[in-house]
């Protein structure tokens, strides 16, 4: 039988994977559609999936359970809307890079500082695939990513909590449709004239890649790992994206880039080892 902290990392892992290909899929509508339009139709037909399948009812939570949830829904539409933003305008893997240092902050915050050495080889990992001695990085771009990276951060933080207090994925049955309505208001009214119904149906299917899936699998893992193993072991996705990007978008790596997939892979694994939660109360 697997230990809670080898299913939390196998469930984390499985998610990275659902969000990279995705994305990478995601890439060929940004130039038919725009950034924004494509992060709207991810969160308005996870919104609506999420409310049809599971049916909550917002009566049975607790009061901070319900605040919890909604907070996630705007956390996790800026998250969106802003790396979508970001993977239009640089490399899926740098953009990758650049959001994870959201989660690597708070593996750091989380992990009591430099007392290990995995998020050092993370941020060590980072700077190797973003290569910023280069320059000519799109700073656009770069500001988006980190922006996304704060939501990241927050996002971790109030998935784990979510997932202590309401039990199964009941708690994104509330957060993505608030999403969803948070990216309307921001985006909808510029992106819907945008949007034909192929475009529509195939966002149906790709809204069940990124994020239903995924976001669901992130709960659960957050269930079994501390937000700190969980924030060190997304190092695993700037690798992830680095070899996505090649497979299907034909972004070629450098020699650079590759030793950074090594020490992010390195600062993972040793995360994923050290990184078992104890278990919580009483859910809703």
């Amino acid at each position: 039988m697997l230990s809670p902290t080898r299913t939390g990392a196998i469930l984390a892992v499985l998610a990275m994977l659902c969000v990279q290909t995705g994305l990478a899929l995601y890439v060929g509508l940004l130039g038919r559609i725009g950034p924004e339009a494509a992060a709207w139709l991810r969160l308005a037909w996870a919104g609506v999936l999420f409310l049809v399948v599971i049916r909550p009812r917002p009566s049975r939570f607790r009061r901070s359970a319900f605040v919890a949830c909604c907070a996630l829904g705007v956390v996790t539409a800026g998250m969106t809307m802003l790396f979508m933003q970001a993977v239009a305008r640089l490399p899926l893997g740098t953009a990758s890079a650049l959001e994870f240092l959201g989660p690597l902050a708070v593996a750091v915050a989380r992990g009591g500082g430099g007392k290990k050495p995995w998020p050092v080889l993370a941020a060590l990992g980072v700077v190797l695939l973003t290569e910023p001695w280069h320059g000519g990085a799109d700073l656009l771009g770069v500001g988006y990513a980190l922006a996304a990276a704060l939501c990241w951060a927050a996002y971790i933080l109030l998935t784990q909590r979510v997932g202590d207090e309401v039990t199964g994925v009941r708690g994104l049955a509330v957060s993505m449709p608030v999403a969803a309505i948070v990216a309307t208001l921001v985006s909808g009214p510029r992106v819907v004239e945008q949007v034909t119904w192929p475009l529509l149906f195939a966002g149906l299917g790709l809204a069940v890649l990124l994020p239903v899936i995924p976001f669901s699998l992130e709960m659960l893992a957050l269930r079994r790992l501390t937000t700190s193993a969980f924030g060190t072991l997304m190092s695993l996705e700037p690798a992830i994206a680095l070899v996505i990007g090649l497979i299907v978008l034909h972004q070629v790596p450098d020699a650079s880039a590759g030793a950074g997939v090594l020490f992010v892979v390195a600062a993972g694994i040793g995360a994923e080892r050290t990184g078992a939660r104890e278990p919580v109360g009483q859910r809703v």
